[in-house]
């Protein structure tokens, strides 16, 4: 069997650690060419060097995805690399090193941060990115959101949760401004997940607990488990599948 994504041209935003490292991995191995923009070259270039060892294409980029000049430069480096893209993997966000705090506890300056990377740095790169898709008449547009609006324990994350809602309506309107162009938007929706950031939150230990008891699946969510379902929303399997938002958690939320 032939790799779903062969010769398939993908941004994967954030790719240096945690899950966007996961799904470059996964894409490359799947026969897609990567361009990696992150906010440290240097962790970036870490998983080129990975991706080449497996015998994938890869080049990493530094970009801040909240600057619009930034993700301009994205989109004209990857025409210029590879001379078209076919897929945006928007996973680049803020949440390593966010504490867990009351829901008045969060100044003005976390609260701006966080909608400047998540929110605004999501909508930038998929403003860069689309004029080469509508031009193609294709592409695949895939934003990482999240379940914590949808769970109990959002309160104590409520910035976060307040901007990975935002990405949830984000891509739903892009899906409606985009579909007559031949654009698939669509968002997958990570549970609780051992990336390094999770890990290093403080309490973390009982996080884990909570969620795998609200969970039907009774185990600790991976970064392994989401590939998967990205994968299938940049390959031609879901050309008719627009607009939706795929919880990956182990089944503590059901939709």
């Amino acid at each position: 069997m032939s790799p779903v994504l062969r010769d398939k041209v993908a941004i994967i935003t954030g790719a240096g650690r945690g899950l966007g490292k996961a799904f470059a991995l996964r894409f490359a191995d799947e026969g897609a060419r990567l361009l990696l923009p992150d906010i440290s070259l240097e962790r970036a270039q870490a998983t080129v060097k990975e991706i080449k060892a497996r015998g994938g294409e890869a080049t990493a980029m530094l970009t801040d995805i909240s600057s619009e000049k930034d993700t301009e430069k994205m989109a004209e480096e990857v025409v210029r690399i590879y001379g078209r893209v076919d897929i945006l993997l928007n996973n680049a966000a803020l949440y390593y090193g966010v504490r867990r705090r009351a829901w008045d506890a969060w100044t003005v300056e976390d609260w701006d941060r966080m909608f400047e990377i998540n929110v605004r740095g999501t909508y930038l790169c998929c403003k860069a990115v689309a004029p080469i898709m509508v031009k193609a008449g294709k592409g695949k547009i895939i934003n990482i959101a999240s379940d914590v609006f949808r769970v109990t324990g959002a309160f104590n994350l409520l910035a976060y949760a307040c901007s990975k809602s935002a990405v949830y309506t984000l891509t739903q309107c892009l899906a409606r401004a985009l579909g007559p162009s031949g654009i698939n938007v669509n968002s997958i929706g990570p549970g609780f997940t051992a990336t390094e950031a999770s890990l290093g939150q403080k309490g973390n230990v009982e996080a884990f607990e909570a969620t795998i008891d609200a969970q039907c699946l009774k185990r600790r969510e991976e970064p392994a488990d989401l590939p998967g379902a990205a994968v299938f929303l940049a390959s031609a399997d879901s050309d008719f599948v627009t607009g939706q938002f795929i919880v990956v958690n182990g089944g503590s939320v059901l939709v």
